[in-house]
Order: C-alpha cells, then structure tokens, then sequence
C-alpha cells in the first residue's frame, strides 16, 4: 500500500495484491482484457533488510500443529530438497552447477545483489544453512522493486514501436499443508505451464522455449522448476544443467540475469523474472543477452511455501 504515492497512483482506482509479483500483473492483465481499462501500471518492492524473514515465513504454516515446529522458508524447503533428492538420486554436485550458473550470470547483471565467480568445490564447501542446503544454495535477503505497464494491443502500439506481446499466462495453486501433496513433485506448476503453453501455441517447450526466467529462491528449486516447465522429464533436472543446455549458451539459457540466486527482492521477484524476460525479447538485455532471436521467453513465480503455486507467462514479440 506504500507504494501508491510514489507510483503517482494518486485519484486512480489501485488494488494490492500480496504474494509474488507476478499474480499482481495477472490480475493486471484481466483488468485490460475486461476492457474497462486501456492500461495498467503493476509495481512491487521488498525491504527483506527491514525484516526478519524466519518469523515472517513461519506465519505461512498452520498455526495449531505446524508453526509451533518453527518451521519457515529454509527449512521447509530443506525438507522438499531432501525428498526430491532422494526420490531421483540427484546430487548435491548438481545442485551447486545451478549455484556457479546463476552467480556467474549475475555478474554480468548491473542490479544483482550477489554476483559471484565459484566453482562447485566451493559451494559444497559452503557452510551448511538446513541440510541439504548450504549457503550458496541459498539466495539472498534483497532489498529491490520493479514496475512493469500493461497495454492493450490498440495502446501498445501507440506509445511503443517494440512492444512485448503476452502470448500466454496462467496459474494454478496445489494444496496447502505440505502433508498433502509430494513435495518431489510439481503438479500446478505442470498445470499452470500446459494451459500457458497451449495459450501460446507451444506444442514442445524444450524447443520453442528460447530463453526461461524462473524462480530460483533455492538451486534444486530450479532443476524441479525445470522439469515441471517440460524442459526435461521428472529426475531429470540434474542432467539437464549438467549438460549445459540451461548455460547462458546453452540451447535454453535459465536465468541468464542470475535468477534470484543472484538477488531476492520477496514478492518483486516474480515481477523481475517478468521484466527480465521482456528486455531478452527486445534484445535489450545488454550483457545478459542471449545470442539467439528471442521468439517466446518464459518467466515463471511462486507463491506459498515449497511451490504451493505458480504462475507462467510466455512473452514474445510477435
């Protein structure tokens, strides 16, 4: 609510949606396919340096049987990383390859908090945070903000001669309590990317798929993104970034501005994946720039605790 003032929302209808930035510009965009509204102004900040992000996430469990376990974002998704390595036998060794990966791509990135040269001895090497998870598979608390406008196609086109078009978006939540659902698995990220993919008239996303912003606020959290997004089929994350084929010159670059490894502004993130994803089609990413024409690039973000729901756009420039 903080940020009406300085977004000049001031004597115009605002709404304020909670959760990951990209829910807010999903609703956004509803409001302009109403056609009660030509565009739409979606904003999102994080003060992470202001808080104190155990007791915050603690709140999201249960308050009768699972917030008094002192359960919050670290270790709950501990608990998912140790599931989803066990389940398919993927190592910690490649875990730490999307830890180099994504540090080195913010790098080159002049609004990353953590831009860092490792290797993978180092990051194994890294102080232990909640088993499985050691420092450098973490990301970090950030403070940031990023705003994004909306259009409809008639506006579009008359205040830009480079638009970025929304050729596809959804999102889909999977149950609550973390007992009822498997945490090595993804379904409403699947379901979310099936009815976003058909949108953009996506048939196979490991090839039409050009360049993918996700959600990394963990390394293994982008090898079981990767899977649900059909990038590579179930335990197969690993192999996939071991491969290189989600390298910056890869043939589907994953976060080539560094992800959120590289920085974690809480619920501005989503929002970014969404902006970084429209200069990558513009081609104005400047070093983050892929080579290849960018036909559909993929942002994806989350909301609840271990991936309770997701929300995928498909960008493109036509």
């Amino acid at each position: 609510m903080a940020t009406g003032d300085v977004s000049g929302a001031y004597g115009k209808n605002i709404s304020c949606v909670e959760g990951d930035g990209t829910f807010g510009a999903f609703y956004g965009l509803t409001r302009i396919l109403s056609g009660s509204y030509g565009t739409t102004m979606v904003t999102a900040y994080s003060k992470g340096s202001e808080s104190t992000s155990p007791l915050i996430t603690n709140a999201a469990f249960d308050p009768i049987y699972m917030r008094c376990l002192g359960l919050e974002l670290i270790s709950d998704c501990a608990l998912q990383a140790r599931r989803y390595l066990s389940r398919y036998g993927i190592t910690e060794e490649e875990c730490a390859l999307v830890s180099v990966k994504n540090h080195g791509n913010a790098l080159e990135n002049p609004n990353a908090q953590l831009g860092i040269k490792l290797t993978v001895e180092e990051v194994m090497q890294s102080r232990t945070i909640a088993a499985p998870l050691k420092l450098y598979d973490v990301s970090p608390i950030s403070d940031g903000a990023c705003a994004i406008i909306l259009a409809s196609e008639d506006r579009a086109k008359k205040i830009t001669d480079k638009p970025v078009w929304v050729k596809g978006v959804s999102f889909c939540a999977d149950a609550y309590l973390l007992g009822d659902r498997d945490l090595s698995e993804c379904r409403a990220l699947e379901k979310a990317a099936k009815t976003a993919y058909k949108m953009a008239g996506i048939q196979n996303p490991r090839q039409e798929i050009d360049i993918a912003e996700i959600y990394d606020a963990f390394t293994y959290q982008e090898l079981l993104w990767t899977e649900g997004l059909g990038f590579c089929g179930a335990g197969e994350g690993g192999k996939l970034v071991a491969s290189g084929a989600t390298a910056k010159d890869g043939d589907i670059p994953v976060n080539p501005s560094g992800g959120l490894l590289g920085a974690h502004p809480v619920i501005a993130a989503g929002l970014i994946r969404i902006a970084e994803a429209a200069h990558q089609v513009r081609g104005d990413a400047g070093a983050m720039q892929v080579k290849k024409d960018i036909r559909n690039a993929l942002a994806h973000g989350v909301n609840g605790v271990c991936g309770q729901s997701h929300c995928v756009w498909v960008l493109g420039h036509d």
